[in-house]
């Protein structure tokens, strides 16, 4: 049985890799459970992953996954609740790895466009250079979808690391703390976290070691927004 705070930081963190595609960082955890330091939030993970709800990923920063949910928040593992982090082989068949349940009995191939900086803005890629299948689980009934693999680390507090590759819904409208793939100034494409601040448009990293870049509105075009995270091993 889970306490209070365990079901509160489960709920919070199903909530947004299915909001996002990724776990949030530490520091979300600790502002969403209001919790003074991350020292309490470690406590609560080590508890839950004992419990067999989460499973850290090794020598992944801040890359946790769910296994299963409590009956209150829609488990036990039943139908309707799969991980969003898919494990195994970039070009898959649709299936994870051989532990993890598949996600969809079906697949969609989605063209990979290239790569996108998690780090300083590199030259944006319009043309596909392959296809990657993903589970239609993952994706809306609405919009097209593509792919992107990651290059850079600047979102790796996110669980975004280098060399994953990033399923982005298209649009042009985001809402404040959406990861999207903004265009700068017409020709440079970035993977980060949006915030508009008046009529200017914060792209914010999840690294420490990368400071926000803000810009006139005019000069930032949302392109797409995150929706799911395929991993390599």
């Amino acid at each position: 049985m889970l306490t209070k705070k365990q079901l509160d930081l489960l709920e919070f963190i199903h909530k947004r890799v299915q909001r996002d595609g990724v776990p949030p960082s530490f520091d979300e955890m600790k502002d969403a459970l209001d919790l003074r330091s991350k020292s309490g939030i470690h406590r609560l993970i080590t508890a839950l992953e004992e419990r067999g709800f989460i499973r850290r990923l090794a020598h992944r920063a801040r890359a946790i996954e769910i296994v299963k949910l409590p009956e209150s928040l829609g488990g036990d593992s039943g139908p309707g609740f799969h991980p969003r982090v898919i494990d195994g082989d970039m070009p898959s068949t649709g299936r994870t790895a051989a532990n993890l349940e598949p996600i969809s009995l079906s697949s969609v191939e989605l063209p990979l466009m290239g790569r996108i900086a998690a780090g300083v803005p590199i030259e944006a890629i319009s043309h596909a250079s392959s296809h990657v299948a993903v589970p239609g689980s993952m994706l809306s009934a609405q919009g097209h979808h593509y792919a992107l693999e990651v290059k850079g680390d600047s979102m790796i507090e996110a669980g975004i690391n280098n060399g994953d590759v990033v399923v982005i819904r298209e649009t042009d409208v985001a809402d404040n703390g959406d990861i999207v793939v903004a265009l700068v100034e017409g020709h440079e494409a970035t993977l980060k976290r949006f915030h508009r601040k008046g009529t200017a448009i914060a792209l914010e990293a999840a690294n420490p070691v990368y400071e926000t870049r803000v810009y006139p509105e005019d000069r930032v075009q949302v392109q797409g927004r995150l929706v799911g995270l395929i991993r390599t091993y």
